[in-house]
């Protein structure tokens, strides 16, 4: 069997090597939903959440919120200390997730000025704490996502650390926070944290189709890839990856799409309500990307008030192509 046709062991599960990561905004439950109708046993990270909110409730009721077709599914969360994380993981556990994830590798400036995030790689007594107080905690498998580092790159250090806390699988973005999203991902960082440890390692970052998951994989040799940019608004791109990587095609039609874009509205509409209409327009411009001009329609759909307008809209824009 080769590579591309093994799965990857984690715990009690048993995962294929495309998974869908965390996009703050993005990676909801309706989002989710959708990626099922085309990825039954791809694991799905949710949107990261701070232990405390989980905790107390604040903010934390909706995304405690899943149903059971999400699974596998992986609750990733951030936290600045040990308080909070034993009342938030009863709850998680409560709600029936297969994987809790650390994310120690947030760069957003608002989570690291907390102490939370990409900030925790520079504090490694803070961090090696945090670990084994979640690991104390926690009967299912434990995952952490860090980067290459804060302000300088110790990820393999925190790699080593981490494994020694007993965590079960480790995700790298190999940028470091001072360079958030841009600059090109550090390749070999990637490859020396996996020939380091021994835990499963996914890599975070750029792996946006087939070529880019082919080069990473011969760059870094690591085990799995985390897909979060670039399944936004292409629930379909696990699928499409998954096929690819087993040599088979995979046709995206305009069909798909306009489906794909009623199925994720009417979910989200759904799930919030009225409000759902105007969370869901952040995703128009990926269903609609690349089709040919149409200003006055365009302009309609951004403006859409109502599910049944815009559902309207979307489909008079794909028959205009």
């Amino acid at each position: 069997m080769s590579y591309w046709q093994q799965k990857i062991k984690l715990g009690h599960l048993e995962i294929p090597r495309f998974i869908g990561g965390p996009l703050d905004g993005i990676t909801d439950s309706p989002f989710r939903k959708v990626v099922r109708q085309f990825s039954t046993d791809a694991l799905l990270y949710g949107e990261m959440r701070h232990v405390g909110c989980v905790a107390n409730d604040t903010g934390g009721k909706k995304s405690l919120d899943f149903e059971q077709l999400e699974r596998p599914f992986t609750y990733q969360v951030s936290a600045n200390s040990t308080d909070f994380v034993e009342r938030a993981c009863e709850k998680i556990l409560a709600a029936g997730v297969d994987v809790v994830d650390l994310n120690i590798g947030c760069p957003a400036r608002c989570v690291v000025k907390s102490g939370s995030g990409s900030a925790l790689m520079a504090d490694l007594p803070r961090l090696q704490t945090i670990l084994k107080f979640f690991r104390q905690q926690l009967n299912i498998p434990f995952t952490l996502k860090i980067r290459a580092g804060f302000k300088e790159k110790n990820a393999v250090t925190v790699a080593k650390l981490a494994q020694d806390c007993g965590v079960d699988a480790l995700a790298i973005h190999p940028r470091l926070q001072t360079q958030m999203f841009s600059g090109l991902p550090d390749y070999d960082l990637a490859r020396q944290v996996k020939e380091a440890i021994q835990i499963p390692v996914f890599f975070s970052g750029g792996v946006v189709n087939w070529a880019t998951a082919q080069k990473v994989y011969q760059e870094t040799g690591v085990d799995g890839y985390l897909i979060a940019r670039g399944m936004w608004s292409r629930p379909w791109k696990l699928k499409e990856l998954g096929e690819l990587s087993q040599g088979r095609s995979f046709d995206v039609t305009e069909a798909m799409v306009l489906q794909a874009a009623l199925d994720h509205l009417a979910a989200t509409v759904a799930y919030y309500g009225p409000q759902g209409v105007h969370i869901f327009r952040k995703h128009l411009p990926f269903y609609i990307k690349g089709k040919p001009s149409a200003s006055a329609l365009r302009q309609r759909l951004v403006i859409a008030q109502t599910e049944e307008e815009l559902a309207d809209g979307l489909r008079s824009f794909f028959m205009m192509g």
